[in-house]
């Protein structure tokens, strides 16, 4: 009886344990099918493209094979997919995204580079073409003709009547011994244009027989009397200026040119001026000089234009537009002007490749033509660039992003001791941390932000100061990041 109840009981504890089995092996069964659908469920949410793993930005080396939320920095995980290149700088962007983002591409062309400058200036007077009207004797003003400033007169014509007496007493003892010939007439002669006489007075003389107490001043030049100091019966000294007279063709064109369009000009080239005095025309010219030195106060290079002027109508003072040609049109490497993106420390354009990738390269910059720029130095022929739309391409990163993951790219960051490099601007300092609000960091994959680091050593602070631009090295320990070196790069504003 006893032997009985046992076996009893030992049966019916194996069947308990065998549900209790049973029901283990369905709940795993359960959990594995699950698992396996929501899997299918997230490689299905991803589409077609495969995903090799999730992982933080902050924290790329820790791989997830699951979405979610990070453990490291409370943000949600990023998938990596199969046919990205994680380690080329820039971003993809979908064809249908570009063109709602009115993204222009340009090729890069070789092609010859006319540059042209066009300047304002004003006319004035030729300076080459000045002529001073001098008293050759003294003597007493007879007659002024009525002669002011800004009058044109042409070459011959009279100035200014003026009695010599000093002259008179000489023309006299010529004519008394010009009778008797020999050494002495000619003598006299020779001291007559000795005394300042010009030889067609000498010659009336002769003709005339008889001393010519008054001679009349002409001008020497045709062109416009700029000074005139001379009044009806006043006394002349020898030597003493009575008029200037300056040439009115050519006239100067006078422009003023910046620094980065002085290399554009030499003597020489052609010139095209237009004025508002008279719309639609155009007066051609040369450029006669380009000082040597430029302007210590704007720092702007003077050039002398010369434009014919025959008909008098362009007058000093007057202002008109100069456009100056470059003759220089050697073929060159050219890319749409809107297309280069100055950063400040360096220039960039944007590079689309067949892959519908946008990545960022630093170019050098030549001679500018209009909307058209030459490009020395980053581009090959053939390459196209973002013309339109760059500062839009903001698909995986901001342009700043990707313009700072150029720098990593061109020169890697990381060391072989596993540390790593980046700069930034310091934001706040203390005991043994600073705050730094520093860029990406492509050995990493970090974008930009601001964060703490403890310092290896208190003293690496010391003259630091809040707002000055570092550069430092730091690597990840069980605590968080830790600074190994750090310099500062620029002077604090």
């Amino acid at each position: 009886m006893m032997d009985h109840l046992k076996q009893k009981r030992v049966r019916v504890g194996l069947a308990i344990a065998g549900a209790f089995t049973a029901a283990a092996l369905i709940g795993i069964g359960g959990y594995w099918l699950g698992a396996n659908q929501d899997n299918a469920g997230v490689r299905q949410s991803t589409g077609e493209r495969e995903v090799l793993y999730w992982y933080d930005p902050m924290v790329p080396d820790q791989h997830f094979d699951a979405p979610g939320r990070s453990p490291f920095m409370d943000m949600d995980l990023v998938p990596r997919y199969a046919d990205e290149d994680g380690g080329q700088a820039g971003v993809r962007i979908d064809a249908s995204v570009a063109q709602n983002l009115g993204v222009r591409l340009a090729t890069v062309e070789r092609a010859p580079l006319s540059r042209s400058v066009t300047a304002a200036g004003v006319i004035a007077f030729n300076d080459r073409q000045v002529a001073i009207v001098q008293a050759r004797a003294s003597g007493f003003v007879e007659r002024s003709y009525g002669r002011a400033i800004g009058d044109v007169v042409a070459a011959g014509t009279p100035i200014v009547d003026i009695r010599v007496p000093e002259w008179t007493a000489a023309q006299a003892e010529y004519l008394a011994l010009r009778s008797a010939g020999g050494d002495l007439a000619a003598a006299a002669r020779r001291r007559l244009l000795m005394l300042g006489m010009p030889e067609a007075l000498v010659a009336r003389v002769e003709r005339d027989g008889a001393p010519r107490p008054i001679t009349t001043v002409t001008a020497p030049i045709a062109g416009a009397i700029t000074q005139l100091d001379i009044r009806a019966g006043m006394t002349v000294m020898q030597g003493a200026p009575l008029a200037s007279i300056n040439g009115i063709s050519p006239v100067w064109l006078v422009v003023s040119l910046a620094q980065a369009d002085a290399g554009a000009v030499r003597p020489g080239a052609r010139v095209v001026a237009r004025t508002t005095a008279y719309p639609g025309e155009r007066f051609a010219g040369r450029i006669e000089s380009v000082l040597p030195a430029a302007d210590p106060a704007t720092r702007t290079v003077e050039v002398r234009i010369a434009l014919a002027n025959s008909d008098g109508r362009l007058r000093p003072g007057m202002t008109a537009d100069a456009e100056i040609a470059d003759s220089g049109s050697d073929a060159a490497l050219i890319i749409p002007a809107e297309a280069a993106i100055q950063t400040g420390r360096r220039t960039v354009v944007i590079v689309a490749d067949e892959n519908g990738r946008y990545v960022p390269t630093e170019v050098e910059l030549g001679r500018r033509a209009g909307n058209r720029i030459e490009v020395r130095q980053g581009l090959s022929e053939g390459q196209r660039v973002v013309a339109s739309g760059q500062f839009l391409i903001d698909s995986e990163a901001s342009l700043t992003g990707a313009l700072e993951r150029l720098q990593g790219a061109q020169a890697p960051q990381q060391s072989g001791d596993g540390s790593h490099q980046a700069s930034g601007r310091v934001t706040a300092i203390g005991d043994n941390t600073i705050t730094i609000a520093h860029g990406p960091v492509a050995s990493i994959q970090w974008p930009g932000m601001t964060m703490a680091f403890q310092l290896q050593r208190p003293d690496m602070a010391r003259g630091l100061r809040v707002g000055d631009e570092v550069r430092f090295r730091f690597r990840e320990v069980e605590q968080g990041y830790l600074i190994e070196a750090i310099a500062k790069t620029e002077t604090r504003r």
